[in-house]
């Protein structure tokens, strides 16, 4: 595998972006490859993957891309009252790693996964792009965006973010978009996502499960000993790789630790 740090221009934001990029780099690896766009947590960037995991190893053999952009404190989520963030991955970033590598380009070739934050950007952008992505994982994702908002230091960003949307039922409540989705039939991703039992976001996780069973929309869910730590999330990334191989229909899977 090789690693690539990719600085480029991000017009939705208008601003410089960064990104790291695993990228398969054998002379016989040739491509096209499809693309795993993994994203980070509140308080860190776009490195932090590539620092606080073995994902490269993990990666090694497999024919994927991973494109780790950095989404700031910025949920992912075009803010009212700032950048649009939600944009930035879903136009600048995915024209960016389709231009400058060889991509399969299209849904079938694409997927997405984050930790925490990253974690719910990872499902609301799924359920509300779904003609993205072919699947798409969270891992302890903060998916009860309205619960978030009760914290205290966070209620002034949260407010320049999302607005009164960050009420249920707002524009990038995970919550309501399955509801928005099932009721226009849209084909939605492959979706899984894990947490940790010991970890503050459970409530989120298990409140998003029972609200996806009753909508009957089709899910994998588990629950694993660990908290809201990367040595939690090195071991579970695994899983993610290994569901995204199968709905990408992609050979190999990742390495083991």
């Amino acid at each position: 595998m090789g690693v690539m740090q990719v600085s480029f221009w991000g017009a939705s934001i208008k601003k410089q972006c960064q990104m790291m990029v695993c990228y398969p780099d054998r002379v016989e690896a040739k491509g096209p490859f499809p693309v795993l766009y993994l994203l980070h947590g509140l308080s860190d960037d776009h490195t932090i993957w590539t620092r606080h995991t073995s994902l490269e190893r993990y990666l090694s053999g497999m024919p994927l891309i991973v494109a780790m952009p950095d989404g700031h404190r910025a949920f992912y989520t075009d803010a009212v009252e700032g950048l649009a963030y939600e944009q930035n991955l879903i136009k600048d970033v995915v024209e960016t790693v389709d231009r400058f590598f060889r991509t399969r380009a299209e849904r079938a070739g694409r997927c997405i996964s984050g930790l925490s934050m990253g974690g719910y950007g990872a499902m609301k952008l799924a359920l509300k792009h779904p003609d993205l992505f072919v699947s798409a994982t969270s891992h302890s994702g903060a998916l009860r965006i309205t619960s978030i908002k009760k914290r205290p230091e966070l209620q002034p960003q949260l407010r320049r973010i999302f607005g009164k949307g960050v009420g249920a039922g707002g524009p990038d409540d995970c919550f309501a978009l399955a509801e928005r989705a099932k009721r226009k039939k849209a084909k939605l991703p492959a979706l899984r996502f894990d947490c940790g039992v010991d970890d503050g976001l459970l409530d989120h996780n298990r409140a998003f499960h029972a609200h996806l069973e009753k909508l009957r929309i089709p899910h994998e869910y588990e629950e694993f000993p660990g908290a809201h730590t990367w040595g939690y999330w090195d071991v579970h990334v695994r899983e993610s790789l290994a569901f995204h191989a199968r709905h990408l229909g992609i050979a190999g899977k990742p390495k083991p630790s």
